[in-house]
């Protein structure tokens, strides 16, 4: 089951691309609606810069990452030159733990 993350937020390709470090990982693009794999990105698609720094193809933090080569110069080109910040208001995450999920019901 994929893992949501607390934060992300969209980027056009065209802008991820700037960063002088960029790759992306093609094999790991999200199918289109017809279930067909897709091969590459246009400037014009979006992807999810997460929380972690990695780049997704999707919400999720752990699927479908497009770009993990996550690197002091990375944190600094999203922060500076996209302006990608985490919200300081940010509520933490709610773990749930086995004892915390609701009981199946019986009849």
């Amino acid at each position: 089951m994929p893992n949501m993350g607390r934060y992300c937020k969209a980027y056009s390709v065209k802008n991820l691309r700037e960063y002088q470090g960029w790759s992306e990982k093609p094999g790991s693009l999200r199918p289109d609606e017809s279930a067909s794999p897709r091969a590459e990105l246009s400037d014009d698609n979006y992807l999810f810069l997460q929380e972690n720094f990695t780049v997704t193809d999707g919400i999720f933090l752990d699927e479908y990452v497009v770009f993990d080569n996550v690197s002091a110069d990375w944190v600094r080109f999203c922060e500076e030159s996209l302006g990608f910040k985490i919200p300081d208001d940010l509520p933490d995450p709610i773990i749930i733990t086995e004892e915390a999920q609701p009981s199946e019901v019986t009849s």
